[in-house]
């Protein structure tokens, strides 16, 4: 099986990665999906956890073409990316002390509980005198892959003990209803 496709609607998950960034200089947290796959998705960035739908202090948003303009919570949000590609990465310019905390990238993939949702818990150091415009590290060993996943999220564990509880529903209807033909037939044949 493809792994680019792994966001099945099933098993969406939820990832977290540290990042590191120095005040002063850009902090890109990296964000994409497969574009080829699922087409133009619309994707939020917000700070803090993710709720089940949406994005709760929502930074910046694009419908997968661009970004919506009414949605950016500052100029120092930028989506660099190539979004035609699916790279829906967030930079924040001129990082402060300020903007260290958790940041949460979500892509919204149609359906029922199938949004990706990716975390990142940013730590600002000190500035260095690297000379370098982005100096950003991340502790994930594949900045490309970021749609593999270390955490289930709420939204799957709802998933599922939905799918079983409506199984075993299933299963009592159909036990109840085999007791009742028994039944009856246990009556009309001692008439």
């Amino acid at each position: 099986m493809d792994s680019s496709r792994l966001s099945h609607p099933l098993f969406s998950e939820s990832s977290s990665k540290s990042v590191v960034g120095q005040t002063g200089q850009n902090a890109t947290l990296p964000c994409t999906y497969n574009f080829k796959y699922y087409g133009a998705l619309s994707v939020c960035w917000g700070r803090g956890d993710l709720p089940l739908s949406g994005c709760y202090n929502q930074l910046i948003a694009t419908d997968g073409c661009k970004v919506i303009e009414g949605t950016r919570a500052s100029s120092r949000y930028q989506l660099l990316g190539r979004l035609a590609k699916g790279d829906v990465s967030l930079t924040i310019l001129n990082v402060t002390d300020s903007d260290a905390g958790r940041y949460g990238c979500r892509v919204e993939i149609p359906g029922w509980f199938n949004d990706n949702k990716q975390h990142f818990d940013l730590t600002v150091e000190t500035g260095g005198s690297s000379g370098s415009s982005n100096s950003t590290s991340t502790s994930s060993s594949s900045s490309t892959s970021t749609s593999t996943s270390t955490s289930t999220s709420t939204s799957t564990v709802f998933v599922s003990v939905l799918i079983c509880c409506f199984l075993l529903l299933l299963f009592f209807i159909m036990f109840f209803i085999l007791m009742r033909r028994r039944r009856s037939q246990t009556t009309t044949d001692s008439l």
